[in-house]
């Protein structure tokens, strides 16, 4: 069954570059997806001009993609939602990592949350927000996972420690045996020999076996039942 298709809204793209004016940077439609990329500054208002203009009544989510070659690197994607018109589209603005977005909370009290995962994923700031927290890594966690340039180990580990009734971190040693790989199979000659190797070895014709066959043990002989002892007789009583 073929995907729902959601059809372009004739005219859109060219009546919200006028309502938004200089704010508007770009915009691509590809594979029957919108995106319009704003100036940084003139977020909140373009976001507000669809919303009350042209329908886009919900933000469904915020989503930031990351490209370290960029002078500013990363995007910052807000994926908006008319119910009456059944037609989505994304707004887009980019920033580096000094520069924040300005927050669209004062239209949508749900992109708090959304702020706060792309805050935390990608360390992108956003001014407005009042509770620009960590929301999905632990607390002290370092660093921001979804960046290009982060480790996919990690910098820190954690466990339980049974001396110390919590969870401590430490650097990351990844000791763990898996990651440590010989990349060879069993028959491809590994240095150590499996239970059954020595079938392997070729023998002369007529050259004795290396273990001699176990010999039959010898069989017990079945025991021969006891014989029951008689009870004596209960002697009889004399008439009178």
């Amino acid at each position: 069954m073929p995907a729902p298709v959601i059809q372009a809204r004739a005219g859109f793209t060219d009546a919200y570059r006028s309502a938004i004016g200089d704010a508007f940077i770009a915009s691509r439609d590809h594979v029957d997806e919108l995106t319009i990329t704003v100036k940084r500054d003139a977020l909140v208002e373009a976001c507000r001009v669809a919303r009350d203009k042209f329908g886009y009544q919900q933000l469904m989510e915020i989503a930031g993609v990351d490209y370290p070659e960029r002078p500013e690197r990363f995007e910052v994607n807000y994926h908006l939602l008319s119910v009456t018109e059944n037609h989505r589209i994304r707004i887009k603005v980019t920033t580096d990592e000094d520069t924040p977005v300005p927050s669209v909370t004062s239209l949508w009290p749900v992109a708090g949350w959304l702020e706060r995962e792309v805050f935390d994923l990608y360390g992108v700031g956003f001014a407005g927000n009042a509770d620009l927290r960590r929301i999905l890594t632990d607390y002290g966690f370092e660093g921001y996972p979804l960046r290009k340039d982060f480790p996919q180990t990690g910098y820190v580990e954690l466990r339980y420690s049974e001396a110390e009734k919590r969870v401590v971190y430490e650097p990351v040693q990844l000791p763990q045996d898996f990651r440590n790989f010989d990349f060879l199979m069993p028959w491809e000659g590994p240095e150590y020999r499996l239970p059954g190797d020595e079938k392997t070895v070729g023998q002369a014709p007529g050259a004795p076996s290396p273990a001699p066959a176990p010999s039959a043990p010898p069989k017990a002989e079945a025991k021969k039942p006891a014989a029951k002892k008689k009870a004596p007789a209960k002697p009889r009583a004399k008439k009178s």
